[in-house]
């Protein structure tokens, strides 16, 4: 799992030499990889409007780290088998996550910066929104369907006492259509085979003799058939009861039996069908939602920055790479101590706008903003963690 922190510090020259003395230490002592991260130029607006704004983002942040998690599970969830693949499937603009991460460049094609930051904030939750109710309505098709052929294959699957007997049963194991005789399916312990054999024609009056045959077994026992004069049917059955002998249900009905296999043939098709449309589109859209998700990040970051170090607008925002997970405690401490200079309200504050990482923590760490990205596992990165002041613009 790669996982990442973002700060933010005011540019003048104090901070900068802060900044400098910051990624000193970090890299003799091999704590994280620094790089700078740049975020845009935007219009600012009132004050109220970017308090606003800064409660909204973290809803709105909060919000894409859910969805992409679901989206990352329904991609896990719709390949089934083949979960090893299914990172290669969650990608963003093509590139891995912590690539795009460590690269990010702000989408000035879909948020265009000359735009206010609220309209900008308004377009990325649009668009989530869009792509939640997309995600709703496909993946709920695709699992009533999927749900339907489940409960089928759970038919042909356990014992012979609960599951379905259509695909082992044949025309021919049956007497039909005749107004005297009947032919009844018996479930035997493999134990009494012998008895069985030795009994069942004595069970009751008017039983065929050999008429029984072995049609299908399970490890506990198999399934015979006895053909007999309806008129004893009950009769049979008491006495097969008493002997340990259990009489399944069955009433062979060759259209019945068709349709359900006909339904089994067509909800395999239709999943088929529809495996391939809905891994591309969560695939593009899975891409489309952590991308904005990033953005969010940037936008927050930026709000912050502005709301704690005040205008004109002068910070530097830091993406920080932890190298290993024991180093974050040292890592923290460095910047504590960089950083200790800052105004304590702003430091103790949380700015909590990273992608993974302890929500614990985040109380009790000043300006942290951790990123951690998708593990092995299909769950995407999650939202929270320590929170440093954030810093981080020109």
């Amino acid at each position: 799992m790669s996982e990442f922190w973002l700060i933010s510090a005011p540019g003048d020259k104090e901070n900068l030499q802060a900044l400098e003395r910051m990624n000193t230490v970090t890299s003799k002592s091999n704590l994280s990889h620094n790089t700078k991260f740049s975020i845009p130029d935007f219009k600012v607006g009132t004050l109220d409007s970017l308090v606003g704004l800064s409660d909204e983002l973290g809803k709105l942040d909060t919000f894409a780290e859910s969805l992409i998690k679901r989206m990352a599970q329904t991609v896990a969830d719709v390949m089934e088998d083949s979960e090893g693949k299914v990172q290669e499937n969650l990608l963003a603009n093509g590139d891995n996550l912590t690539s795009f991460v460590s690269h990010f460049e702000w989408d000035m094609a879909k948020y265009p910066t000359k735009q206010t930051l609220v309209s900008v904030v308004d377009t990325v939750a649009k668009q989530l929104a869009q792509i939640e109710a997309d995600l709703k309505s496909r993946t709920a098709t695709y699992s009533a369907l999927k749900t339907a052929l489940e409960n089928l294959e759970k038919r042909s699957t356990g014992n012979l006492f609960t599951r379905t007997l259509s695909d082992i049963v044949s025309k021919e194991d049956f007497v039909l259509d005749s107004e005297y005789l009947v032919t009844l399916l018996v479930i035997v312990p493999k134990a009494s085979y012998a008895q069985w054999q030795k009994t069942y024609e004595s069970l009751s009056d008017m039983v065929v003799p050999r008429s029984t045959k072995l049609i299908a077994e399970d490890p506990e026992g198999g399934l015979f058939t006895v053909t007999l004069f309806r008129r004893v049917m009950d009769d049979f059955k008491t006495k097969a009861k008493e002997n340990k002998f259990m009489v399944r249900e069955f009433y062979y009905d060759e259209k019945e039996i068709k349709k359900e296999r006909e339904e089994m043939t067509r909800l395999l098709s239709d999943k088929k069908q529809q495996y391939g449309p809905l891994l591309r589109w969560l695939k593009v859209n899975f891409s489309e939602a952590f991308t904005a998700w990033i953005h969010i990040k940037a936008l927050r970051v930026f709000v912050e920055s502005v709301l704690r170090y005040g205008l004109p607008v002068n910070f530097q925002a830091v993406l920080l790479q932890p190298h290993k997970k024991s180093a974050t405690k040292r890592l923290r401490e460095v910047l504590n101590s960089v950083f200790r200079h800052l105004d304590e309200v702003a430091a103790a504050s949380v700015l909590d706008v990273g992608v993974g990482g302890d929500p614990g923590a985040a109380a009790r760490q000043p300006g942290l903003l951790p990123l951690r990205l998708l593990p092995h596992r299909p769950q995407p990165p999650g939202l929270g963690g320590p929170g440093f002041p954030s810093a981080g613009h020109r």
